[in-house]
């Protein structure tokens, strides 16, 4: 992606500077008459997520995205489409390549890593890549006729149980899926209560092991931190002739929890198969620890704002399980509010404290607190009533922009997000509607010839 940046920027004739985390800036020069004018930075990431779903067969470092018309919408097949943030890409990459819009200097950013937690901004170097422009126009948001003005933190902790294995002779062996579940971003969809596929294996678990007692062998659920677990799958042992009373557990817990969730989850479904026999498995004792952990641990919206109707303050996406030789848990936790954050840090502490596990945490980012006196947000609004005819919606979103970072690393940066729509984003249902695209560049232009002093 950057080489494919570098080259149209060498095509252009436009300079560049590179740092050495891999972020990317390109200078693109006022156009005639506009010299000027405020250096305005446009900025979006490179990277998308990852995730397919478990049927397809993909590579995504050697296999391309399939994208498909679907009614007015572009989605790709049975993987993320990367519309998130290869949308506002696109977009600066037309930016750089017209010549007939009227702006004044621009600096262009591509960050990486964005997905990973951040980290690609988060490691930035303000010396290498030395932006000049303090007006930031981030692509990155996922709603037609609004503009984001604010954003949560993130960060991430790591709990590590180890388990101890012993022979299992005499058993029956068979594996446990969780799948059909909708998934999405941990942060822009949070609040959609959307089932986890790690809790509802977790919940069927439980109801099992009251049942009947039986061992695990393994146990791997979600494959992202930012998106909320589709799918995930237990391999158990149980004594031979304790199936039956193991299937009806974990097909009553399922009945009910399919009730429970049939508005969000309307296609969830547990299975149950045979798998090959295991000689080995977890002993009781540290089955009932994991399960008893992945169960307690906490999972969705654990506080809306008090400052912003409809805003979710805190939360946190159980993400990952994996297990080889001790399980692995990763969580995601965000908040706009640093004590609120925090305190749910502390919290899943606790929890590991209590079932015996380790804990490692990442610094994580901050977030970016709303300005309604901001110029660039007044000059938006009046550009988008003469596009659009209408007012744009501010909102601060429960997600992870970089704006904050860059607000940090470049004191008095001036900064909006606005972007066209797109839906299911970090799942493989992304899509992103056709007909918004054109409005968002226009947006994006008039917006270019505004700050030049059209």
């Amino acid at each position: 992606m950057r080489a494919y940046v570098l080259d149209l920027a060498e095509r252009k004739g436009l300079s560049h500077r590179i740092d050495a985390t891999g972020n990317l800036v390109v200078e693109k020069p006022a156009s005639p008459g506009k010299e000027g004018a405020p250096v305005v930075v446009l900025q979006s990431h490179l990277d998308m997520v990852t995730e397919k779903n478990s049927d397809v067969t993909h590579d995504f470092d050697r296999d391309p995205i399939q994208p498909r018309m679907d009614d007015g919408w572009v989605r790709a097949t049975g993987t993320t489409l990367g519309a998130d943030n290869g949308i506002g890409v696109a977009a600066m990459l037309a930016v750089m390549e017209a010549d007939d819009i009227a702006h004044g200097p621009l600096e262009l950013l591509f960050t990486v890593n964005e997905e990973t937690g951040l980290t690609g901004v988060l490691a930035l170097d303000p010396g290498a890549i030395a932006l000049k422009g303090r007006l930031l126009l981030n692509l990155d948001t996922e709603e037609e006729d609004k503009v984001t003005i604010g954003c949560a933190g993130g960060s991430t902790t790591r709990l590590t149980l180890p388990v101890d294995a012993a022979p299992a002779p005499g058993s029956v062996t068979l594996d446990v899926k969780v799948s059909g579940l909708k998934g999405g971003h941990s942060g822009g969809d949070i609040h959609l209560q959307r089932a986890n596929a790690n809790k509802v294996l977790s919940r069927v678990l439980t109801a099992a092991l009251a049942a009947e007692p039986f061992r695990l062998v393994s146990i791997q659920g979600g494959n992202k931190h930012n998106a909320i677990p589709r799918e995930a799958a237990a391999r158990v042992v149980i004594p031979a002739g304790a199936r039956d009373v193991f299937t009806r557990a974990v097909e009553a817990e399922t009945a009910a929890i399919r009730e429970e969730i049939r508005q969000t989850d309307p296609d969830a479904r547990v299975e149950i198969a045979e798998a090959p026999a295991s000689n080995q498995a977890w002993t009781e004792e540290w089955t009932r620890r994991a399960v008893a952990l992945l169960h307690a641990l906490p999972h969705g919206v654990l506080a809306m704002s008090q400052d912003i109707p409809g805003l979710v303050e805190t939360s946190t996406n159980l993400a990952t399980v994996t297990a080889n030789g001790h399980v692995s848990v990763l969580l995601s936790t965000r908040s706009s509010v640093a004590s609120a954050m925090l305190d749910a840090r502390r919290r899943l502490r606790s929890y590991a404290d209590l079932a015996g596990a380790e804990v490692e945490e990442n610094e994580g980012y901050p977030g970016w607190k709303p300005d309604l006196s901001s110029p660039l947000l007044a000059k938006f609004r009046e550009v988008h009533q003469r596009v659009t005819g209408k007012d744009p919606v501010l909102e601060a979103v429960h997600a992870g922009l970089e704006c904050g970072v860059l607000g940090e690393k470049f004191p008095g940066m001036d900064r909006i997000s606005f972007g066209p729509v797109i839906t299911g984003a970090h799942s493989p249902d992304e899509g992103v509607r056709v007909d918004s695209v054109a409005p968002f560049y226009r947006l994006l232009v008039e917006m270019l010839g505004e700050l030049a002093g059209n």
